[in-house]
């Protein structure tokens, strides 16, 4: 895939992943990022005439119309917003767990539905999701976001079979630990969200349609293909503090 000249929309670009995309894709050349977050103030500022801010809720289908018809010249949609709860499936905090679901399932879905018709007939038009490994294997301490990143990887599997013959890839990304606010809990090594974003991009020239962006995401799935009991079980000792 040509990225120079391309326009693109990046959701949740005002930090981690999806700040170092946009920086990421300017300077690969493209023409237009429309860089996303639920409270414009959030956004940094990139200093390049070519970011235009856009504030978007995905949970709130009327933001996410208004967001598709103000980005109609999009041809790479990259879903990188997102939100995680710190707690066990097993807790009594069911908010939490519909959060989770309603944020990077349902609203990614949303976004997809709403975004397909600005990217139908465009030239090597794609819908990039930022998923995670942890889609490929339940962490207990994040286990509601684990379950609605496995069913977003899902749901791209079977979107990006609908969407072969009308000209739209779809990929995964599929982090493992990287330095974000949003991982920091996690007492781990962590990879940078540029050195990340800088694999995405690769990624997507290459036409992977499922990336591993960091050493952590290619090692795990390395096990995961070996069988994934096997994966488990390295989640498992981890978590009970084996081995």
């Amino acid at each position: 895939m040509q990225i120079e000249n391309k326009t693109v929309v990046v959701t949740g670009a005002n930090r981690g992943i999806g700040r170092a995309l946009v920086v990421e894709f300017l300077g690969r050349g493209v023409k237009r990022i429309y860089a996303t977050a639920r409270k414009l103030e959030s956004l940094p500022d990139f200093h390049d005439p070519r970011v235009v801010p856009v504030q978007l809720d995905i949970t709130d289908p009327a933001n996410v119309q208004a967001a598709a018809k103000a980005a109609s010249d999009a041809s790479i949609l990259v879903n990188n917003a997102g939100v995680a709860a710190f707690t066990s499936l097993l807790g009594k905090e069911p908010a939490l767990f519909e959060r989770d679901m309603r944020t990077n399932y349902y609203g990614t879905l949303d976004m997809m539905r709403a975004f397909i018709p600005v990217l139908e007939g465009k030239r090597e038009a794609a819908i990039v999701n930022v998923v995670t490994m942890a889609a490929f294997v339940n962490l207990p301490v994040l286990g509601a976001y684990s379950a609605s990143k496995a069913a977003l990887f899902s749901a791209s599997q079977g979107i990006r079979i609908e969407l072969a013959p009308r000209g739209i890839s779809v990929h995964t990304v599929n982090p493992g630990p990287i330095d974000t606010e949003m991982a920091r809990p996690l007492a781990m090594e962590k990879t940078s969200p540029e050195a990340t974003a800088t694999s995405i991009v690769d990624g997507l020239v290459a036409g992977d349609a499922d990336i591993f962006p960091d050493p952590g995401a290619r090692q795990m799935f390395e096990v995961w293909k070996g069988g994934y009991r096997q994966l488990e079980k390295l989640v498992h000792d981890m978590h009970h503090g084996a081995g």
